[in-house]
C-alpha cells in the first residue's frame, strides 16, 4: 500500500490516543499480571471489564482487594525490561474504592465495590480458597469436593 493511506494506518492516531494494538497489549499485560496472583483473583466476585468511551479500560469487582492493592500489584508486576522506567503510573488518586492508572499510555480505571483488604481475606476463617480445594496432595478427614461430585 502506497501513499497517504499507508502512513495513516501505520502511524499513531491523530487524536493523541494510543493505537488499538497498544490498548489491547496493555489490557493483556494487566490481565496477565492479575492472573499471576491467584489468591487475589479468587477473592474477587463479579470481575468485569469494559472499554470506556475515551478508549480507556474500566475494571470492576465486588468484595476482594481494595483498588489501591490492585494498583500496587500492577505497578510491581507489569515490567518490561526493554523499556526503561515504569509501565504503570497513577494518574489520579489511588484509594480503597478507585484507582486511575496509566499503563503503557492507556488509561485504566479500577473500581472496587465493597472492598476488603488482602489481610482480611487471608484471615477469614470460613472462606475456602479454590487452590486449597483443588490441592490433591493434602490429606483431610473429609471428602474432597470432586469426590463428592464423582460419587467417590
Amino acid at each position: 500500500m502506497r501513499g497517504p493511506h499507508r502512513a495513516a494506518r501505520l502511524g499513531p492516531p491523530d487524536d493523541g490516543q494510543p493505537s488499538c494494538g497498544r490498548r489491547y497489549e496493555a489490557f493483556g499485560r494487566v490481565m496477565a499480571a492479575l492472573a499471576g496472583e491467584p489468591e487475589l483473583m479468587e477473592s474477587c466476585r463479579d470481575l468485569t471489564w469494559r472499554r470506556g468511551a475515551d478508549h480507556s479500560w474500566h475494571i470492576e469487582w465486588r468484595d476482594g482487594p481494595q483498588a489501591a492493592e490492585i494498583a500496587a500489584v500492577l505497578t510491581a508486576h507489569v515490567p518490561d525490561p526493554a523499556c526503561p522506567g515504569a509501565l504503570v503510573t497513577p494518574t489520579g488518586p489511588v484509594t480503597a474504592g478507585t484507582a486511575t492508572l496509566d499503563v503503557m499510555g492507556v488509561l485504566f480505571v479500577l473500581r472496587s465495590v465493597d472492598p476488603m483488604c488482602r489481610e482480611r481475606f487471608r484471615g477469614r476463617p470460613g472462606l475456602r480458597r479454590l487452590s486449597e480445594a483443588l490441592d490433591t496432595t493434602r490429606r483431610t478427614t473429609s471428602r474432597h469436593p470432586w469426590e463428592v461430585l464423582l460419587g467417590g
